[in-house]
């Protein structure tokens, strides 16, 4: 899912503590640096919302 970033976006995942990257996943592997379901990983790790415009949820995403 994909879904844009504004201030009001921003301010609101800080508010909630929004979790959205593989490292808070409970399908991301540390050990391999990859998802244990073998999905890409690229558009979802190390994404700081200061610097997007858009952000891209994964549909396995499980918080741990």
């Amino acid at each position: 899912m994909r879904t844009t970033v504004d201030e009001r976006f921003r301010r609101e995942a800080r508010q909630f503590a929004l979790r959205f990257t593989c490292e808070s996943c409970l399908h991301f592997d540390a050990d391999q640096s990859a998802c244990a379901n073998g999905y890409p990983t690229e558009a979802h790790r190390g994404r700081d919302l200061e610097s997007l415009r858009q952000l891209v949820f994964c549909k396995m995403f499980e918080m741990c």
